[in-house]
């Protein structure tokens, strides 16, 4: 399965619980919407604890802190995933990010983003999920359940306040590791 996820704002290279959270609000919506499409409207027991008859008999829901999360790229599935990342910034060219943070950091920001929080350590202090948050859909479980990166840095076309403002386009290809019954549509 492929697909594309879009982020503009701030990425930080030491990205706090705080920041990666808002990163991941705006990865929620968008695979929230992906949820609703095809093939992945057709696995909706997947997001139910109790099952009737079902050809799957588990659920992918995580629970953290006041938060249920719905991680696309999990181990229950045997899913991983490559990302391909065109990364936009305001910097001259040939530059390997040196004003916004050095791209290591910047990237770890954005992978933790991706995933959903290890443990009720890594959410704000005192967060709920907002009304349109319960689930809460984000792209992995673990950022380990990546086994491809290729980032793309550019310069964004535009001028901006704040040099720690990115835009990015992340190339998401899901792969199944073992086929089963239930993961066929949802990888090669």
């Amino acid at each position: 399965m492929e697909f594309r996820l879009y982020y503009r704002g701030e990425l930080h290279s030491n990205g706090n619980p705080l920041h990666k959270h808002s990163i991941r609000k705006c990865i929620h919506k968008q695979m929230s919407e992906l949820w609703k499409q095809k093939p992945l409207n057709s696995y909706q027991d997947l997001l139910r604890k109790e099952k009737d008859f079902s050809y799957v008999n588990f659920h992918i829901l995580q629970e953290i802190g006041n938060f249920t999360f719905v991680p696309l790229v999990n181990t229950k599935m045997n899913l991983i995933a490559e990302l391909d990342i065109t990364l936009l910034r305001p910097e001259e060219p040939g530059q390997i990010v040196t004003q916004g943070g050095d791209i290591d950091n910047r990237l770890k920001t954005l992978l933790d983003a991706l995933r959903m929080p290890k443990n009720i350590n890594e959410l704000p202090k005192s967060s709920t999920p907002d009304p349109d948050e319960n689930p809460f859909f984000c792209l992995l479980e673990d950022d380990n359940l990546i086994t491809r990166i290729n980032i793309v840095t550019d310069r964004l076309l535009e001028p901006v306040a704040d040099n720690s403002l990115v835009v990015m386009l992340i190339h998401v290809h899901t792969k199944v590791t073992k086929a089963e019954m239930y993961n066929i549509g949802l990888g090669v």
